[in-house]
């Protein structure tokens, strides 16, 4: 397979300006990586956080996008033997891109807090490109079907989404806060669990409550509505931390909320009676490779319902502007 010598990226140079497009060599891939053609990335909040300078120490200039779909177009050395890799695999690239597999936290299992983690599209290139390159060890293997922007969402979106999901343990009326990428995947998998899922948008954002009922939702509203019952866990997708006290007086004695986001606004004070009576407060941090093979393994047995909008590499911008903007319901994805 003959490979070009260079590619089109959208490349972030500083916090606060728009993506340039960019022409860049194609990287050859090192020892233990993969170099991938990228089919679709997923356009994703965090990338908003990225570009708006919200997340610290990035690694400038960056390619951002973490959630990538590709074809193996070239292996460094040693990955066909250890990782049963080969030319023309759709392979996908999640959000965590290496750990170092040494420190307290990975020998524990806890590598999504590993103190040395480097992360994709913002530590390490990401997807909004035409190539790039990932550790064998980090990618997941991806069926051919559906398309591959149907399954670029699930890279983050749902992989966040079921990490989330799992630390609400047996949860039955589940509440979601912000019915965007993750809430609108993980309110599938919810339901086919057979939870009862509660969907909190935007006051006045009926549109996304109704697609949030299309999808299974038994009750819709706005933030500032209390849902008709109790819930047993709430979990909070929007960056805004004015929910998390509002989440707190919707859910149970006994019960949980989980913060989603990797950035959140701050949480204002609340009274303390609104988280006594055991209520736990819990954020979720990145993801772990476990995560990746349990959601990809139960996705196989659950059909999921993605809503994409397509948009060309170059489109970057407009995509990002739009997904700030609450444009459209489901997850944008840039298709090469």
């Amino acid at each position: 397979m003959t490979l070009p010598t260079s590619m089109r990226a959208m490349l972030l140079e500083r916090p606060g300006t728009p993506l340039r497009l960019a022409q860049l060599p194609v990287p050859e891939p090192a020892e233990g990586q993969i170099l991938l053609a990228v089919q679709a990335c997923g356009v994703c909040r965090t990338d908003l956080h990225l570009v708006d300078g919200e997340l610290p120490d990035p690694v400038l200039p960056m390619v951002p996008g973490h959630e990538i779909v590709g074809t193996v177009a070239a292996l460094g050395h040693g990955v066909q033997a250890l990782q049963g890799l080969h030319i023309g695999q759709r392979v996908g690239v999640p959000w965590l891109g290496w750990t170092c597999g040494n420190c307290r936290y990975c020998r524990r299992g806890q590598e999504n807090l590993c103190e040395r983690a480097c992360f994709t599209g913002y530590q390490l290139p990401g997807g909004y490109a035409e190539y790039t390159l990932a550790d064998a060890r980090y990618c997941f293997a991806l069926p051919e079907e559906p398309a591959p922007e149907h399954l670029a969402p699930l890279l983050c979106a749902g992989l966040i989404g079921y990490r989330a999901l799992r630390l609400a343990g047996e949860a039955q009326r589940v509440g979601l806060y912000g019915f965007g990428a993750a809430a609108h995947i993980i309110a599938q998998v919810a339901r086919a669990q057979g939870r009862e899922v509660f969907a909190l948008t935007r006051p006045g954002d009926t549109a996304s409550q109704d697609f949030a009922r299309s999808l299974g939702a038994v009750w819709a509203g706005g933030s500032d509505e209390t849902p008709p019952e109790l819930l047993d866990a709430a979990l909070i997708f929007a960056p805004a931390g004015p929910l998390v006290p509002t989440a707190l007086r919707h859910v149970d004695k006994g019960c949980c909320v989980v913060c989603a986001g990797i950035h959140m606004s701050d949480i204002p004070s609340f009274p303390y009676a609104w988280l006594w009576g055991e209520r736990q407060l819990r954020s979720v941090a990145n993801l772990t490779r476990r995560d990746g093979a349990e959601f990809f393994e139960l996705a196989a047995r659950t059909p999921l319902r993605t809503e994409v909008h397509c948009f060309a590499l170059e489109q970057a911008n407009e995509a990002l502007e739009q997904l700030r903007r609450g444009a459209f319901q489901g997850a944008a994805v840039l298709c090469m």
